[in-house]
């Protein structure tokens, strides 16, 4: 996640997106797995990710900054 994309977004939209972001991480936390599939820490390291997200556009609400994804 090293590039960023500056976007405004109504308060409205931020409750969206981190709601569809949370659905999005628990369905891959729950979600059956072949062995052969992505490993542990590719998952861990997916759910790092999503939990990033979550937390950068929660700081840019909190703040009234844009937030940067």
């Amino acid at each position: 996640m090293s590039e960023s994309l500056q976007i405004h977004l109504t308060s409205r939209q931020c409750e969206l997106l981190q709601r569809g972001l949370r659905f999005v991480r628990s369905s891959r936390m729950l979600e059956f797995r072949d062995s052969s599939d992505m490993t542990d820490e590719e998952r861990k390291q997916e759910l790092a990710e999503i939990r990033e997200l979550q937390n950068m556009i929660e700081a840019g609400v909190n703040t009234g900054r844009t937030a940067r994804v």
